[in-house]
């Protein structure tokens, strides 16, 4: 099955700079497509996820927030 990830992430957060450099790290060594998205440009996007970025999605559900748990993450893609 082929995954897909979103970083959802904001301007000016370090922890989402971050999270964007592992996560784009994995996904290139497992050859899993990902993007990032700016919470700030949608005020729906703004208000699920506020001040919890980074928040790291797999197949459209959080996986996790605020930094990237490597080997919990990789096992999430290895499924």
């Amino acid at each position: 099955m082929a995954h897909r990830v979103a970083v959802m992430t904001r301007v000016g957060c370090h922890s989402c700079v971050q999270a964007e450099a592992d996560v784009e790290r994995i996904c290139a060594e497992l050859g899993v497509p990902w993007s990032a998205r700016d919470v700030d440009s949608d005020p729906e996007l703004r208000a699920e996820y506020g001040d919890r970025v980074p928040v790291i999605l797999i197949d459209g559900a959080e996986h996790g927030y605020w930094s990237v748990e490597e080997d919990r993450f990789r096992r999430a893609l290895a499924r």
